[in-house]
């Protein structure tokens, strides 16, 4: 078990519910989110950035984007007109709209962001925009809320703060070392994702030990 003063030294995470209202939030085109905590965070944050087809949910929700990033293509046509000195395209194809969304927000200046509305509708495109989290972590601090938990990309001894019973998945994206103080059922260096999910904390808070990156997803 860590000491006070190893876990100071480690990178802290809050539970979702207490972070502070996000200063950068990416909103993509999946299901719109539902949960009391999502729909908090998209009216107080004073700067989102839609992905294409978003905006229509967002814009029917009672705010207006900063941002609308995408070729447009899902939008309807009176939001198109109206709100298109907010829309930013990029003509490559190569990296699809939550990239291009994150980019812009790099160009911005923005270093924090929050990703919401990514999972639901199409499964591949879920998967992709969770296994996104790995490449964009390098880039900024960022992190994914969903209606059911929050995934947060590491690569270094991180502290969780948590509550019993809580339900904890790690899913390995390259890590070499893989282990965890804390939680009920043991890690290891996993070599598939299934093999990380439903585990359960202990007590107020977890440890998550490791040398490369892995996704931590705290259930809300």
């Amino acid at each position: 078990m860590e000491t006070i003063n190893e876990c100071s030294r480690m990178k802290e995470y809050k539970l979702p519910e207490y972070m502070n209202i996000p200063q950068t939030i990416i909103l993509a085109d999946g299901d719109f989110p539902s949960s009391p905590l999502a729909g908090k965070w998209l009216r107080e944050c004073r700067y989102v950035v839609c992905c294409d087809g978003a905006a229509n949910a967002y814009l029917h929700f009672g705010k207006r984007p900063a941002a609308i990033v995408g070729d447009g293509d899902s939008l309807l046509p009176e939001i198109k007109e109206r709100y298109a000195h907010l829309i930013h395209r990029e003509a490559e194809q190569d990296t699809n709209d939550l990239s291009k969304a994150f980019r812009f927000c790099l160009s911005q200046g923005r270093r924090d962001i929050t990703i919401m509305g990514a999972t639901g509708k199409r499964e591949d495109h879920t998967l992709g925009n969770i296994s996104l989290l790995a490449d964009y972590m390098n880039q900024a601090e960022v992190r994914m809320l969903t209606d059911y938990g929050m995934f947060t990309p590491i690569e270094e001894d991180s502290v969780f703060e948590s509550f019993p019973a809580q339900q904890v998945s790690v899913f390995n994206m390259g890590a070499t070392e893989l282990s965890a103080d804390g939680l009920v059922y043991p890690l290891s260096v996993f070599t598939n994702w299934w093999q990380g999910t439903l585990n359960e904390v202990v007590g107020n808070r977890f440890i998550i030990h490791v040398r490369g990156k892995v996704l931590v997803f705290r259930t809300i």
